[in-house]
């Protein structure tokens, strides 16, 4: 009988599901980013702010949730790809130089199955596997495990997360309009200028791989980001994006500073979830693109979790970040001089081919 009026409740017309289809989606991204934040943080699992990331990307997409049978395919997918990390890390302890050039074929068909066949999902947990996995296993193989648990733990949050707001903001039943692909040759020439932006920032977050993590994440959604941006737009969208990702970061830990409790945290996370996510469907007027607004989500989580963790532990909040937010700039302006670059070579080749 309870069930029975909880499924009358949450399928009789309501304030919530009368509201526009726009309000709709929004309030149900960010309430599920803010209660995965919630709900990872009060678990305190390791990496918790990979939860809201998850929770970010999964939901990003307008439709219905995820349901059972595709969470178990997720984690299982999810197992094999970042176990793929596990099987590299005796290579690169033991033998460096070609563990680097196996992580680099790794980058470029990983980066292949995101662009040309489309599954985003995958390609990004093949490319977290062969990055994240193989530079906290070159410390220690324990961590690694430590760190896939701690991942699958902060989708399977997510998922739940979902399954608990949806009800209240349903999708409409609209088909969505068709994804795109490019031509398996851009496919290619793009799936290569995403592995070259990736693999140096992989190389340099040897030399210090626990403390470069975030700098590591930060490179993987550049490398997502710069196999869909137009040359034109390169700079514009990759080091404004970090930039105001950076303020928004810094704006949020002052309000935080003021009341530091785990509500608080989520309060603020829906707020700013909220502002963003009108950025990103285009509700409130904008000059910038949706994966403009995509990267300034991805590059304020990435900054915000670990100087949360660095308060956590008695670290310099301010020196760290000031630091981490550098090495980002940094990772951003080689990106777009990588884009730059290798898209001259391109147009020359092109050249020399029509000639």
């Amino acid at each position: 009988m309870p069930t029975n009026r909880l499924m009358s409740f949450t399928q009789r017309p309501s304030l919530l599901t009368k509201l526009p289809i726009w309000a709709r989606r929004v309030f149900r991204l960010a309430f599920t980013i803010a209660l995965s934040l919630w709900l990872a943080y009060g678990s305190t699992i390791s990496l918790p702010y990979l939860a809201p990331l998850f929770a970010f990307f999964l939901g990003l997409k307008p439709g219905p949730a995820m349901p059972v049978k595709g969470l178990i395919g997720l984690v299982l997918v999810t197992l094999l790809t970042l176990g793929i990390g596990l099987l590299i890390i005796p290579i690169l302890i033991n033998y460096p130089v070609s563990a680097i050039f196996i992580v680099g074929l790794g980058l470029f068909f990983s980066s292949l199955i995101t662009i040309n066949k489309g599954k985003v999902l995958v390609g990004t947990f093949l490319t977290v596997g062969i990055t994240l996995i193989t530079l906290t296993g070159s410390v220690n193989y324990a961590l690694a495990q430590t760190i896939i648990e701690s991942l699958v733990i902060a989708m399977i949050i997510a998922v739940l997360c979902q399954w608990l707001v949806y009800p209240f903001f349903p999708e409409d039943n609209n088909d969505a309009a068709p994804a795109t692909t490019p031509p398996a040759i851009d496919s290619t020439w793009l799936a290569f200028r995403s592995t070259l932006i990736v693999l140096p920032a992989y190389c340099f977050a040897l030399t210090n791989p626990l403390a470069y993590m975030p700098i590591m994440l930060k490179s993987v959604a550049l490398s997502q980001q710069s196999s869909t941006i137009e040359l034109r737009v390169a700079a514009k969208e990759l080091i404004g994006s970090t930039f105001i990702g950076g303020i928004l970061s810094i704006l949020f830990w002052f309000l935080l500073d003021m009341v530091t409790e785990l509500w608080a945290f989520s309060a603020w996370m829906l707020v700013f979830s909220c502002y963003l996510l009108c950025k990103f469907y285009q509700i409130s007027k904008s000059s910038f693109s949706p994966s403009f607004w995509q990267n300034v989500f991805v590059t304020l989580l990435i900054l915000l979790g670990p100087s949360v963790e660095d308060s956590a532990s008695g670290k310099d909040v301010y020196a760290a970040f000031a630091v981490r937010f550098g090495l980002f700039l940094l990772v951003t302006l080689y990106a777009i001089l990588a884009i730059y670059c290798l898209e001259y070579l391109k147009q020359r080749r092109d050249l020399k081919n029509q000639i």
